[in-house]
């Protein structure tokens, strides 16, 4: 069965695990037995039923009713697996929304009609951030519409605040698509709602399943295998993520980066058994015809012809959550790699999507800058590879942001 994963994306208390509570249920993904157990719980806070109960894993959750940490949970539908990646909506947990929308190519963003909630600056920030990460098609749950009695005016006036911004930070016409729902009641989801005849258009997990793109690996593209250590110190048998292309036993077209030394693949092991040939998004063991001279972890095998360049000065468009300090530094496939300069091309507003000159980087918004280490790596515009095109920011040791090449 093939998995399609999807970003859960959207403010806090907006219904994002209360849908995929609902989803498990509607679907029958989800046990008689922990069904009963978030009865339980909700009678001992004195609180009706909350399908989210079903999803959230820790009690501060329940008692707190946000969620801390990324969750997922599996739902099949047809031939595939729906992974919704569940991830939180509130600033101070925001790089966690980071690390989950990097899985999905397919965002589900829930923003509440409810009154008084509505399309918020951190709906905007989500969206701007799962744009930058790779994020190609976008459906939009409009969710609680109960509480504002089904009224299709209501579903219009969201979808219009949203879609100029939407538009603007780089999606697609035909990648975007708008569903009325109502995750608490159910409502829009598995089947048409009878409380909403006006919306013509197909329930929730259809449009998902239309929309969500089969996440196939390219396996077309040049080599790349970003290598992570030797195995059990063994120096003649090498371990790393193929991300891109196919590589084939016996193939000696084939160099590493930066040492920029040929060499030969004598033997592939992929989950344990010996293969003749792996595709892009497997884990490999691979046996060399040589050491590898250097550090292995972050060195790049590619082809000897279709290599990246090793480059000091980069270009690329950042995210940050924290001011940059002085002293502050990328983490790029697990090396740590100082920064020497950082020059602002062009500040990005990301509640907006504006653009200003601004040369002052503020948390939560964005800019394209050229970044200079003190040291080479190699790298590949985000577009072409996501793994050798994405980094992470630390400023004074603490996690300060995100950056993809240009």
């Amino acid at each position: 069965m093939i998995v399609r994963n999807i970003t859960m994306l959207g403010h806090k208390d907006h219904g994002k695990s209360t849908l995929i509570g609902s989803m498990l249920m509607l679907t029958n993904s989800v046990t008689k037995a922990r069904i009963r157990e978030a009865k339980v719980y909700s009678k001992k806070l004195h609180k009706s039923f909350e399908p989210a109960f079903i999803l959230d894993s820790f009690h501060e959750e329940r008692t707190g009713g946000l969620t801390i940490d990324i969750t997922r949970a599996e739902i099949p539908y047809r031939d595939v697996a729906f992974s919704f990646i569940d991830v939180p909506g509130h600033e101070e947990l925001i790089k966690n929304m980071i690390s989950g929308a990097s899985y999905a190519s397919t965002a589900l963003l829930l923003v509440s009609a409810k009154k008084d909630e509505g399309i918020r600056d951190q709906t905007k920030r989500h969206l701007y951030i799962a744009r930058m990460l790779g994020i190609r098609n976008l459906v939009v749950a409009v969710n609680k519409m109960d509480t504002v009695r089904y009224k299709e005016a209501r579903f219009s006036e969201m979808r219009d605040g949203l879609l100029p911004f939407i538009n603007k930070i780089g999606f697609g016409e035909d990648a975007v698509k708008f569903v009325p729902i109502s995750a608490y009641r159910g409502e829009g989801i598995v089947s048409k709602s009878g409380n909403m005849k006006w919306y013509k258009g197909e329930p929730l997990i259809e449009t998902l399943y239309a929309m969500s793109a089969d996440e196939s690996n390219d396996s077309s593209g040049p080599v790349r295998v970003i290598l992570q250590g030797f195995l059990d110190g063994k120096k003649d048998l090498i371990v790393g993520k193929l991300v891109r292309g196919t590589l084939r036993e016996g193939e000696n077209d084939i160099c590493t980066i930066p040492q920029n030394e040929r060499i030969k693949i004598k033997g592939i092991i992929v989950n344990g058994k010996r293969v003749k040939k792996a595709v892009a998004g497997e884990p490999v063991a691979l046996q060399l015809d040589k050491k590898i001279s250097g550090e292995a972890r972050g060195s790049i095998i590619c082809g000897f012809l279709y290599c990246p360049i090793p480059k000091s000065t980069i270009t690329a468009r950042i995210f940050l959550t924290e001011m940059l300090g002085k002293d502050f530094s990328i983490k790029f496939n697990g090396i740590d790699l100082p920064v020497k300069s950082i020059k602002v091309n062009r500040y990005i507003d990301t509640t907006t999507g504006e653009a200003s000159s601004k040369k002052a980087i503020e948390p939560l918004n964005a800019a394209d800058a050229t970044i200079s280490l003190e040291s080479k790596v190699p790298v590949e515009k985000f577009d072409e590879t996501r793994e050798l095109g994405r980094f992470v920011l630390y400023s004074r040791g603490k996690f300060a942001g995100i950056g993809t090449v240009l």
